[in-house]
């Protein structure tokens, strides 16, 4: 058993019954799926430059990644409906607490500069998301091996209430919120 959710069932989700008064175990917030997304715009000129991101993020995950498709046609941005435009990956389960325990253990240190993340980035239900601004913070990637940097976008979606709940589950998980 992954070693966050071990810490979560022994630690966190009784914390979280005593800090909230739930009368109910099913009533405590837990973790329900972390989406990590590649936007890539330069795919629509160079199919090479998928096959890249989709080898990443299957690395950094270790679940192989799904191609995403433009759902309308936006001029601006020469892209038509239909076309292959980035990549994602829907984690659940173990292999979901092994990539946030590695994100918040390994990875996120690694970031230039890191004083935390934003205590702010809640959506309103709980749900919290993450803009990384390269790939070459996971240890997975080898640096000599990339084409270009990427960012990426991590969501970590809750079955909190409200973003109360969601930032005191994150918090006792480990999460490395910086003081606002």
């Amino acid at each position: 058993m992954p070693r966050l959710k071990t810490k979560y069932k022994e630690e966190v989700a009784p914390a979280l019954m005593e800090k909230f008064g739930y009368k109910s175990v099913m009533q405590v917030p837990r973790l329900d799926k972390i989406v990590v997304n590649v936007g890539c715009g330069e795919a629509r000129d160079n199919a090479k430059v998928l096959e890249a991101v989709v080898r990443d993020l299957t690395t950094i995950t270790g679940q192989h990644a799904v191609v995403t498709k433009a759902r309308k046609s936006v001029a601006n941005f020469k892209v038509r409906e239909g076309m292959s435009i980035g990549a994602k990956v829907t984690l659940r389960g173990d292999r979901m607490w092994e990539f946030l325990d590695r994100l918040l253990n390994v990875a996120l240190p690694r970031v230039r500069d890191f004083r935390g993340i934003n205590p702010n980035a809640f959506d309103g239900r709980g749900n919290y998301a993450l803009g990384v601004k390269e790939q070459l913070i996971f240890p997975e990637i080898e640096y000599d091996k990339i084409d270009k940097i990427r960012g990426m976008d991590i969501v970590i979606a809750t079955t909190a209430k409200n973003d109360e709940e969601g930032k005191a589950l994150l918090e006792l998980i480990g999460a490395p919120f910086y003081k606002a």
